[in-house]
């Protein structure tokens, strides 16, 4: 754990990779740091409507923790809403006091699993094919969640102009570009026309209501049991699984080391989402934790070291301090930004994660050789047998589906472990088999009882004769 023992030669090292990455590549840096807006900016104005955060704390906090994370983990690591919270929150309209005791609920236990070392393990006995399955899964979800809750209420020229297929449309052929043209800051040009189609939204001129002071909250133990038994136990697996362990070896696999940075640790992220939200939520802030389709989307959109998010930290800072006064304007413009174009970041964002399935029997973690150093060259791997890779495939497969069908990260897991060790408890007992004779049990028995059948016949027919 290289950002928690040893601090000061990881920072220097940290502090290299950021700079150098930003002055070789500024806009791919900047345009990156929007990546993970599509996820954002929706959950967290449809709360500030709600009432249920204070905006000022919100931008001011998770600023803080962009600016914090990208300067002790060097990499594109985002600070995005917890969204099972956020969708109860929004649904129940949680109170201030309700919101920050399900985000202190959920980064006490994370904290806890964190520093016992309990997380660690886990990830360490976790089959990689189901890490994998909780990858793509997570990403299909975002790819659902954008084509039915986005696009899928908007028509070709209505309801309004600046909002529609149409939209979506250019913003696809403009994404499509990106492949001839990876240096085009696709995030920046799209950020910039939303912003410039919100103020021309009539919704744009109502005013929207907002907690604009930062309180100083004191949740009550009839909060505390609300929000563990409607939002804290829903989102305690899905931070566990998706904001941690996936996250970190999303890291890995995006961002080898070197040129970059160590990947963080399962622990690492566990103590930064404790630290983020004991501090955070008691001042009205939305609980947030690290996604690894933030990280998905973030990197598709060109961000590939820690300033792309130290940027969008000080934006958010800056925007803090004008929110603390001026609360309406910045609610109502981020607000009016069109579906449309959101949409499309998070379908890009959803099949970037996805995609890192397909290396689940090529270069996935655990099949790389490492040397002496403990590090990968980027080409030795194991090599796997055909009956592996199925099997192998078949666990990220049950993971992925399951977790589609019940929209829920632990109940795919549980069916990816179950899976996984089906398939162990098998080659073992085909194993056992063959050290017994080649034929399992109940077949040598039968083949027994044929032979004394056979030999049976074969006497009364003897003494017939």
């Amino acid at each position: 754990m290289p950002a928690l023992s040893n601090p000061l030669p990881h920072l220097q090292k940290v502090y290299r990779h950021n700079v150098e990455t930003f002055r070789s590549a500024p806009l791919a840096e900047l345009s990156g740091s929007l990546g993970d807006l599509g996820t954002l900016l929706p959950l967290m104005t449809a709360l500030v409507i709600t009432r249920s955060i204070s905006l000022p704390a919100t931008l001011l906090f998770t600023g803080a923790a962009n600016v914090l994370t990208g300067v002790a983990f060097g990499i594109p690591l985002p600070v995005q809403p917890m969204k099972a919270i956020a969708a109860v929150a929004i649904a129940r309209k949680f109170t201030l006091e309700e919101n920050t005791a399900a985000g202190v609920v959920v980064a006490s236990l994370v904290g806890i699993l964190s520093v016992t070392g309990l997380i660690e393990y886990a990830n360490r006995v976790t089959p990689v094919p189901v890490v994998k399955g909780i990858q793509v899964g997570a990403g299909l979800s975002l790819c659902l969640s954008a084509g039915t809750k986005m696009l899928a209420p908007l028509s070709w020229t209505g309801p309004w102009w600046g909002d529609n297929l149409l939209w979506a449309l250019c913003s696809v052929t403009l994404l499509l570009l990106t492949f001839v043209y990876p240096r085009l800051p696709y995030t920046l040009i799209i950020f910039a026309v939303g912003i410039v189609l919100s103020t021309l939204s009539p919704s744009s001129k109502t005013s929207t209501p907002a907690v604009i002071d930062i309180p100083i909250l004191h949740p009550s133990g009839h909060d505390f049991w609300k929000a563990t038994t409607t939002a804290s136990l829903g989102q305690l697996p899905l931070t566990l699984l998706n904001s941690v362990i996936a996250a970190s070896a999303l890291a890995s696999d995006l961002l080898p080391s070197p040129p970059y940075p160590a990947a963080p640790t399962v622990t690492e992220l566990g103590i930064s989402v404790a630290a983020i939200n004991l501090v955070a939520c008691w001042f009205g802030c939305m609980p947030v934790c690290h996604g690894s389709g933030g990280l998905a989307g973030q990197y598709r959109f060109g961000a590939r070291s820690g300033s792309s998010i130290i940027s969008l930290g000080t934006l958010k800072l800056v925007l803090g301090i004008v929110a603390f006064f001026h609360p309406g304007p910045i609610v109502s413009v981020l607000s009016g930004i069109p579906k449309s174009l959101l949409g499309v970041l998070i379908l890009a964002a959803g099949v970037e994660l996805a995609k890192v399935g397909e290396s689940v029997n090529t270069d996935a973690r655990d099949l790389r050789v490492l040397d002496r150093s403990n590090s990968w060259d980027g080409k030795r791997v194991k090599e796997l047998g055909e009956g592996e890779r199925k099997e192998r495939f078949m666990v990220m497969l049950v993971t992925v589906t399951t977790l589609l069908a019940f929209r829920n990260d632990a109940v795919g897991f549980v069916a990816g472990l179950v899976w996984h060790w089906s398939f162990k408890i098998a080659g073992r007992f085909e194993e056992w088999r063959e050290r017994r004779g080649g034929e399992p049990f109940w077949r040598r028995v039968g083949h027994r009882r044929e032979e004394s059948a056979g030999l049976l016949v074969h006497e009364e027919s003897g003494r017939v004769a």
